[in-house]
């Protein structure tokens, strides 16, 4: 039904000459998903002046790279966006086509879809492939991250889905690779446009980034209250790490929406992530689970925080805290200064 349709797509997202790394993240994603297939992996590259990104996509994994380098296509915009998009997808028609679930990303795409008359699956966590059906298993949280839902796309081509962040692992860089970069040309005026970029405004960076930090302790509802709670600021003090918090804990008022993290607010993959008192519902380990260590502690054996776990400790967290905490100052106090946990990890 679909054999004209081949190939899996990772729009590239770009901002002043740097790819995004979710970008990145969707190249190793998708060359998974291409290898399955056996098609090959392509970037999509809109902007202007941003030819010289191709190579850094080819050496992420794609092998062929389309490009539309055009000055309207300067700053991101939906109609000039779109129009690139939509003109490469009809012309190669792809049967898999990626986005980052960044605000952009989530705009082309849904733009994208509508136009194309296709499905979109948003914010996916896993994405899989079955070859003999060739259809795309994109599958994200539902029902209030209860369950796990994977949606097919069945009846239309291309099968989309936007990403989130963090979730996806990037290959290594290799400036060895080869692959096909392809000029497109696009017709379009700056005249013609309905919208018109005036002023770009950078938000201000977050007093705590959570996605870049290397070592973060979060806590869950069962620190108990948020004098309980302050054990885990204490704790994040001594580590020199950053503090994070379940979305129980931020509806509750103890942490800002911006120390969130989990489905519904920051995906995190630092060096070393302690989850204190989570019981490790999918809403929340969806945004911690590639971290390279995890270290739980919940009273509950059953907890299933700990089917995601490297180390486990059963016990009462409000008991085990202060002595962590006061083992940690020792061994300060021993070293006669600052020990930075976040290198040694």
């Amino acid at each position: 039904m679909f054999k004209d349709h081949r190939g899996v797509w990772v729009f590239i997202e770009q901002n002043e000459g740097v790819i995004e790394g979710v970008s990145l993240e969707l190249l190793g994603a998708g060359k998974k998903l291409a290898e399955k297939l056996e098609v090959p992996l392509a970037g999509i590259l809109l902007g202007h002046q941003v030819s010289t990104l191709a190579n850094e996509v080819i050496y992420h994994g794609a092998d062929k790279v389309y490009v539309i380098d055009h000055p309207v296509l300067e700053t991101y915009r939906t109609e000039s966006f779109m129009k690139g998009v939509n003109d490469l997808a009809r012309k190669y028609k792809p049967e898999i086509f990626l986005y980052g679930a960044t605000p952009n990303g989530k705009d082309l795409a849904s733009a994208v879809a509508t136009d194309l008359s296709t499905g979109l699956t948003a914010d996916t966590t896993m994405l899989d492939v079955e070859p003999s059906t060739r259809l795309l298993e994109a599958s994200r949280p539902a029902f209030g991250g209860n369950i796990m839902a994977t949606i097919l796309c069945k009846k239309h081509r291309p099968q989309m889905a936007t990403v989130r962040p963090k979730v996806m692992k990037a290959l290594t860089r290799d400036n060895r690779r080869s692959g096909e970069i392809i000029q497109e040309s696009i017709e379009l005026s700056e005249e013609t446009m309905r919208t018109k970029v005036l002023k770009i405004v950078r938000e201000a960076a977050k007093a705590s980034n959570l996605a870049d930090a290397h070592v973060i302790v979060c806590g869950g509802k069962g620190m108990g209250d948020p004098k309980g709670f302050e054990l885990i600021h204490e704790l994040a003090e001594v580590l020199g790490a950053s503090v994070g918090g379940t979305r129980d804990v931020v509806e509750a008022g103890w942490l800002p929406h911006e120390q969130q993290v989990g489905q519904t607010g920051e995906t995190v993959t630092p060096k070393l992530y302690f989850a204190i008192g989570i019981s490790g519902a999918i809403q929340h380990v969806v945004g911690m689970k590639n971290s390279e260590m995890i270290i739980a502690i919940n009273k509950n054996p059953e907890a299933a925080i700990f089917d995601v776990a490297t180390y486990g400790i059963v016990g009462d967290a409000l008991e085990i805290i202060p002595i962590l905490i006061e083992e940690l100052k020792q061994e300060l106090r021993a070293q006669g200064g600052e020990v930075n946990y976040a290198g040694k990890v």
